[in-house]
């Protein structure tokens, strides 16, 4: 492939230091990016990936704003940025409302605390240059602040169909600069057993589908029977119905699954959507993450 993805790459307990070797292997591969999610703790991971590594783009993808104070994001970030020669990109984000209780955290609009978060980050004294800051998007009032006060946004189970029409709320401009980080984080499983990697996926989404920001945006992309079918599974205390209303149709369009050549026809079209780095989330139909990323690395 002459367009690479980039690899979301989660450091938990009992394999952090494999997790570190396996950036390493990523990053000879070619490979355009890794990039953490919010499990675990993803700023130490990018610390990590600092040194561990040498050209390859790294970030969060993405770390609540809630979790720690501003100035410890604004130090620890600016440290990350300066050590890695510039290869950070801070992605943040609202995270939702359950992760939130769980912490005791109560969160206001999502906007505003968006704005404010970034306004303090970068009010904070002696912190250093701060990275690209990257803001988690779905819907256009997130896309929009994105270019207002940051350098780019990354989407997490994106509509392929829909995001022709969700990048029209940035402009010309940023959909076309190097500068303007546009990703995707994209549940992917590799398997010839085509029903084997669609119910890796579709387990993968069901908790995705209970919330209520991933049903609106959804609905937005035209999947409104779906997710109306998903409400009133909830509403009647059925939950083991939700994947039913995950069709096929709406997989396709949100996961990558299938065999290898399937899988990379699907990174292409991604690119093609607008999607300048496309993050895929390996899952197995036969084993766990570490599985996952020996089926992920043979393809490439």
């Amino acid at each position: 492939m002459t367009r690479m993805p980039a690899l979301s790459l989660a450091a938990v307990p009992g394999r952090r230091k494999a997790t570190i070797e396996l950036a390493v292997e990523i990053e000879k591969r070619g490979f355009s990016g890794i990039f953490a999610p919010s499990l675990g703790d993803s700023m130490a991971l990018c610390e990590a990936l600092a040194f561990a590594t040498n050209e390859i783009v790294f970030g969060t993808s993405i770390m609540p704003i809630y979790f720690r104070q501003v100035a410890d994001f604004a130090q620890t970030a600016s440290f990350i940025h300066e050590v890695s020669d510039g290869r950070f990109r801070f992605g943040i984000g609202v995270s939702h409302e359950p992760a939130l209780r769980s912490r005791g955290i109560s969160a206001g609009k999502p906007l505003t605390d968006t704005r404010n978060f970034v306004e303090e980050l970068r009010a904070v004294p002696r912190a250093g240059e701060l990275p690209p800051i990257v803001l988690a998007t779905l819907r256009k009032k997130m896309i929009g602040l994105s270019e207002d006060i940051g350098q780019g946004m990354v989407f997490a189970n994106g509509a392929r169909s829909h995001m022709a029409e969700s990048l029209t709320a940035v402009s010309a401009t940023a959909r076309s600069s190097d500068d303007f980080f546009i990703g995707d984080m994209i549940p992917t499983c590799i398997s010839d057993d085509l029903e084997a990697a669609k119910a890796v996926n579709r387990k993968t989404l069901t908790s995705y589908a209970m919330l209520p920001n991933y049903r609106n945006y959804w609905k937005e992309a035209g999947y409104e029977d779906e997710m109306n079918g998903i409400e009133a599974a909830i509403e009647a205390g059925d939950r083991d119905r939700i994947p039913h209303f995950l069709t096929d149709q709406w997989l396709a369009d949100t996961t990558l699954f299938g065999t290898a050549t399937q899988v990379r026809d699907g990174i292409e079209a991604w690119f093609d959507a607008g999607i300048k780095t496309p993050i895929l989330v390996p899952s197995s139909a036969k084993g766990g993450q570490m599985v996952a990323f020996e089926e992920m690395l043979a393809i490439f």
